[in-house]
């Protein structure tokens, strides 16, 4: 799955970018997230949109090196949502998590991933699973800064830095994966 090392860039299509922002709008009314304290349609709308585009990115890079499926823009009803792998890379699966540029000058670079009784990230507890890690710079529309994949058992995951998502969320921060390409 290392088709490539180092940071990668790419500029969405309009497309690409329309696809997610319409999937973004039709889910966020299914999407109940509620058990970590998020309750703010707009915010919601927006972490889908992120996400898609995050995981176009990822297609984008991927695909020359090498067949991609995905990503899924099925709308699924509450009782449906699944935790199904982002994109399969030669029936492999690969779980992509984004950032937009925006957030990480709030937070900090880094990805999050669910870690609470009621939901859970299940590749958190496969060693073996992949991730890809995308920053969405939201202030040059359209353009991803794609790393290149990691496996689970080569994370840090660490506590978030607001506290209200301690008990629901474990992070990954960028500064933590410069040490794994070195």
């Amino acid at each position: 799955m290392k088709f490539f090392d180092t940071i990668q860039q790419i500029n969405l299509s309009k497309d690409a970018v329309r696809r997610a922002w319409e999937f973004a709008k039709k889910v966020t009314p299914t999407t109940d997230y509620t058990d970590s304290n998020q309750r703010e349609s707009l915010k919601i709308r927006d972490d889908h949109f992120v996400s898609k585009l995050g995981e176009e990115a990822s297609k984008s890079i991927l695909q020359k090196f090498t067949e991609v499926r995905g990503p899924d823009y099925t709308i699924y009803n509450t009782q449906q949502k699944s935790w199904a792998d982002d994109l399969l890379i030669n029936n492999t699966g690969l779980a992509v998590k984004t950032q937009s540029k925006t957030n990480a000058r709030k937070y900090s670079l880094s990805w999050t991933f669910q870690c609470s009784l009621l939901r859970r990230d299940n590749i958190i507890d496969n060693p073996e699973a992949w991730v890809m890690f995308v920053e969405y710079d939201d202030t040059q529309p359209y353009n991803c800064y794609i790393y290149p994949p990691y496996q689970i058992k080569q994370l840090s995951f660490k506590e978030p830095r607001l506290s209200y998502l301690k008990e629901h969320k474990k992070v990954v921060y960028a500064s933590d994966l410069i040490l794994i390409t070195q």
